[in-house]
């Protein structure tokens, strides 16, 4: 079977009013955008340049002038060359049998706001029926009697087309085909794109900007202009330090000028590395945990932050979660034991009906209407089950910290009688226990579950063990030799996972063939549960995230961050 021919059959049609794409003078198919190769027929190519928008539906490219079309304004001046061919016709076309290229990007892996995309970056947006993109077109341009003239058209051609469509299986693989086509053309687009804030919001941030600015200068003016005679060496030492406050003021007020908003394309990360039916492509990914003292970091908060890790949505083969216990503690051993035994339950659980927050301590005690946007009849008693369930767990981890007080004078003892390894928390070996992961339990459903290591490193008197830079470092050791993950997200053992598709967001950026090998980190903000009302400490960083304009990078934390294994 000629796999060039999907292509072929998908170009015929315009995807504006229905009709053929037509071919050029010399035989070719028209291709009227040479960036994404979107079809549109002459008479639409021509109407879009003289009395529309003058840009591709689908990349928002500005078209240029073909061969024997009309100029407009803002064509590009090339004198006496109408006569030769437009400089988008392909000069080596791909052979008929060989496949649709996958790896196709932008030039700078940035997508522009589109005025005919749908509202979200929807698979269905692509798949077939590009009904959406006309509705949306026809809402922009319901002012032009002649632009509803073509959908109305359009509209009666697809209405006739559908009825001969199931009278004919031939023309139903010819939409099988075409709707591959459209799959394929939707993964080859950038994977996140830069959305740049509102004039109407950030001018008025300008407008302060300068206003200091302009305050500053004359201050700064008047301070250099009037010396104090006196006292001229400490006259000095103030104006210098005024300089370099306002110069570092400067400084951080240049990236707040021009800020941007990002967004991506979880469907089309999907598409290209994460195909149902397929083995999954995207990079394995390490989680570090580290805690020190359960008894001051309490056991039910490490579990919660377990369990969301656990949970997240990306495949359970590319997820491992390491847990550091730099305070070689049994009872944060005992807690992770447990904890994996709940974890069999709360996965499947989470994966089944889309929970978020995926900490089971904060997802039961929001004040929300948890039946909103759930349609499954066994929800509730599924629920009421899976609290009951954890309310147990809870029990039990409690009666781990009420033992846990009362340590024996001749230590801790494991169940099968030796001694706990770690009764000297400053002199002990190394202890690793992997608990879940391909070689563990499976889950209720019988599915596999992602990883869980549990890491105590070594510890002799008389060395320096660095505190928690140590630890992290124990612990890509130890993750090189079991999973070895090309990327690392490290977490305090209180900070939970309260987006499962987090991963999946920022490996949009780490990813993306353009961008992801210029990139050192991606950074997550921190939010905080719990807070007062009133919020007297400004644990809601509402001057950090709502307030202060978000500048095109930030430096990176020590929470949160996503960062290459080898950097």
């Amino acid at each position: 079977m000629d796999t060039g021919e999907p292509k072929a059959k998908a170009a015929k049609v315009c995807r504006a009013c229905g009709d053929d794409v037509g071919t050029r003078e010399d035989g070719s198919p028209f291709v009227a955008c040479a960036e994404c190769g979107f079809p549109v027929c002459r008479p639409c190519y021509e109407y879009e340049r003289s009395d529309g928008t003058q840009c591709c539906p689908q990349c928002n490219t500005r078209y240029k002038r073909h061969k024997g079309c009309p100029r407009v304004e803002g064509d590009e001046e090339d004198g006496d060359m109408d006569d030769l061919e437009d400089e988008f016709q392909v000069k080596s076309p791909k052979k008929p049998h060989e496949p649709v290229p996958f790896d196709v990007y932008s030039e700078n892996g940035e997508q522009p706001p589109q005025k005919w995309r749908s509202g979200g970056p929807a698979m269905s947006s692509f798949g077939g029926s590009v009904a959406g993109k006309e509705l949306e077109a026809e809402r922009e341009m319901e002012g032009s009697m002649e632009w509803k003239e073509r959908i109305d058209k359009w509209k009666t051609k697809q209405e006739k087309r559908g009825k001969l469509n199931r009278d004919n299986s031939d023309d139903d693989d010819d939409d099988k085909n075409d709707d591959e086509y459209m799959l394929l053309a939707e993964a080859r687009q950038p994977l996140w794109r830069k959305l740049p804030v509102p004039s109407s919001q950030i001018n008025p941030y300008r407008i302060v900007i300068v206003l200091r600015l302009v305050v500053l200068c004359f201050f700064l003016r008047f301070r250099i202009m009037t010396p104090a005679n006196d006292a001229i060496p400490l006259w000095l030492v103030s104006v210098i330090c005024e300089l370099w406050f306002a110069l570092s003021w400067i400084l951080d007020q240049l990236p707040k000028w021009s800020p941007v908003t990002r967004e991506t394309y979880l469907d089309r990360l999907a598409l290209r590395y994460d195909r149902e039916g397929e083995p999954s492509r995207l990079s394995p990914i390490d989680f570090f945990v580290s805690t020190v003292d359960p008894l001051k970091e309490p056991p039910i908060i490490t579990a919660n932050t377990v369990l969301s890790i656990l949970a997240v949505d990306y495949p359970v083969d590319r997820n491992s979660c390491y847990v550091s216990d730099d305070g070689a503690s049994m009872l944060c051993f005992d807690t992770l034991s447990e904890t994996a035994e709940f974890a069999r339950r709360w996965v499947p659980f989470c994966k089944k009906f889309a929970i978020e927050p995926r900490a089971p301590e904060f997802y039961f005690s929001q004040k929300i209407d948890y039946l909103k946007d759930k349609v499954q009849p066994t929800f509730v008693k599924e629920r009421r089950a899976m609290k009951r369930e954890y309310e147990e767990f809870k029990v039990r981890i409690n009666g781990l910290v009420a033992k846990a007080e009362k340590k024996p004078e001749e230590g801790w003892v494991m169940q099968d009688g030796t001694p706990w390894p770690g009764n000297n928390t400053r002199d002990h070996p190394g202890m690793i226990q992997v608990y879940l992961g391909s070689q563990g339990a499976l889950d209720v459903e019988g599915h596999e579950l992602p990883r869980l290591v549990y890491v105590s490193r070594e510890k002799r008197p008389g060395h320096n063990h660095h505190k928690k830079a140590g630890a992290m470092n124990a612990l890509v050791r130890v993750s090189a030799v079991l999973t070895n993950a090309p990327f690392i997200l490290n977490l305090d053992c209180d900070h939970y996972v309260n987006n499962s598709k987090a991963v999946r967001e920022a490996m949009c950026f780490l990813m993306d063939p353009q961008l992801g090998k210029k990139l050192c980190y991606v950074q997550f903000p921190q939010r905080f549960d719990g807070i007062d009302l009133h919020d007297r400490y400004a644990n809601r960083n509402v001057v950090f995230f709502d307030v202060t304009p978000h500048p095109p990078s930030l430096p990176p934390s020590d929470t949160s961050c996503f960062t290459p294994a080898l950097a």
